[in-house]
């Protein structure tokens, strides 16, 4: 069942964090992100000490420290020992109740009126830190992340480029369709991309070529972290999956284009897709978006009814997230002249056609067990109107031509792109917003693109 809204989400309660109280500010009390960052800086002299914390305005709070200091509860509990290592794994195995109670305290800590923390001057110097210029990590150790393709709106779009006639294969609206990515090439969000090198047949009566590829693109996805586990032939009911999700981020999955074309068929994503996926550092949990929560809206009421072991009334109500993805982008030219990032798209994620606790379900129903720290994502986030597709692929429709629907996108300097270009830098954002709650933030997962090697 989704979490409910509780008292955490009183639009009126304040931080002592005073950035917290800006109501642009992406991570209020109300929300409280978990990270891991590097506390070191990695030399010889500083060397490495990943910390898991927690976001609060422009502060990073490290919850090791907090522990330690037995502001936590007992030193010596499941909970607080989760907290001193350097993933989030151990925290997504013990369940959103212990994530929930954790996220409590942490409010009566960091509320306004509280003295705990505040008024510790030496705790708080050795326990928060500026988030400007954090060195950021992984927040999981991810064993496995698959991809999923639940936007109708995308698979629409990009159908009717190769099947006018028919856009949509027979099984999308019956499955959530998917398949198992690559882990160990997923990168912290501001990690640099390397355009990869792989086969293309740029003509279809010549043979292949091996090269660089000239069709980067990115994909604006939403991800989910697994919280807890289930046994190896062990089904997860519909009822029972959103307990199975600990929290979300932005996830860029980018494509090599060219090559998704060329190798695609029979098997599907395999070079174009496994060089890398960005996530963003912070990890947003269920509790914290429960006020935006909403029905599940792509699924128009002609369209058939899910297949029994997806469909779950209180899912149907509010297994959607009212939850704004944007990308923007700067090129080198760009960061040149001074000019700031573009606005290439914005689309809500209430648009997508299968819900986040229908793919943990459809994962498992033929008995694969998911872990904790396990990605899921979303696939492309994309809407109808070509300000709203989540990658250059929908935007330029494929290129240039005389539809204007086919144009590829000017920049402030009057740079043209179809697909991306060396020095180009992606950034991906995310937001809720509702009357009655602040506003909550996902932060942003940059990628820039670096030439291929040679």
């Amino acid at each position: 069942m989704a979490a409910r809204v509780n008292s955490t989400h009183d639009a009126s309660l304040q931080s002592w964090v005073e950035s917290a109280n800006d109501p642009a500010s992406d991570f209020p009390i109300q929300n409280l992100p978990f990270c891991v960052v590097e506390r070191g800086g990695g030399s010889a002299a500083a060397p490495e000490d990943p910390r898991i914390c927690v976001a609060i305005g422009d502060q990073l709070l490290d919850l090791l420290e907090l522990g330690d200091a037995g502001l936590l509860g007992d030193p010596e509990s499941d909970l607080v020992l989760s907290l001193q290592v350097d993933h989030l794994n151990l925290l997504m195995a013990q369940g959103n109740e212990a994530v929930s109670t954790l996220r409590r305290r942490l409010v009566s800590i960091l509320r306004h009126d509280s003295p705990e923390l505040r008024d510790r001057r030496d705790l708080r110097e050795s326990a928060m830190m500026p988030a400007a210029g954090a060195k950021w990590l992984l927040p999981a150790r991810i064993g496995d992340y698959t991809d999923f393709y639940a936007s109708i709106d995308h698979a629409s779009n990009v159908g009717a480029m190769f099947r006018p006639d028919a856009p949509l294969l027979p099984n999308y609206k019956w499955i959530p369709i998917g398949y198992h990515g690559r882990a160990s090439s997923i990168v912290a969000g501001g990690t640099p991309i390397r355009r990869p090198r792989g086969q293309t047949r740029p003509r279809e009566d010549q043979p292949p070529v091996f090269g660089p590829c000239a069709m980067l693109d990115y994909e604006l996805e939403l991800g989910a972290f697994i919280a807890g586990s289930n046994a190896m032939g062990e089904h997860v009911s519909i009822g029972r999956a959103e307990d199975r999700l600990f929290g979300i981020c932005l996830v860029n999955d980018w494509s090599a284009r060219d090559m998704q074309k060329w190798e695609y068929q029979p098997l599907g994503p395999f070079l174009a897709k496994n060089f890398a996926t960005s996530v963003s550092p912070f990890v947003v949990t269920m509790e914290a978006i429960a006020p935006f929560r909403t029905a599940a809206r792509a699924r128009p009421s002609s369209d058939p009814q899910p297949l029994s072991y997806l469909l779950d009334e209180d899912d149907q109500a509010r297994g959607g997230i009212d939850l704004m993805l944007e990308v923007w982008m700067q090129s080198a030219a760009m960061r040149e002249a001074g000019t700031p990032p573009v606005k290439l798209s914005s689309v809500n994620f209430d648009r997508m056609y299968w819900t986040l606790a229908q793919m943990v379900t459809h994962h498992t129903s033929g008995g694969c067990n998911l872990e904790p720290g396990d990605l899921i994502a979303s696939g492309t986030v994309s809407g109808t109107d070509r300000g709203s597709r989540g990658c250059m692929l929908e935007l330029t429709w494929n290129g240039p031509g005389a539809d204007p629907a086919r144009s590829p996108i000017t920049l402030p300097t009057g740079e043209q792109r179809t697909f991306l270009a060396d020095g180009d830098e992606v950034i991906l954002r995310g937001y809720a917003h509702r009357e009655g709650f602040r506003r909550i933030g996902l932060g942003e997962c940059r990628g820039l693109v670096l030439p291929a090697r040679d």
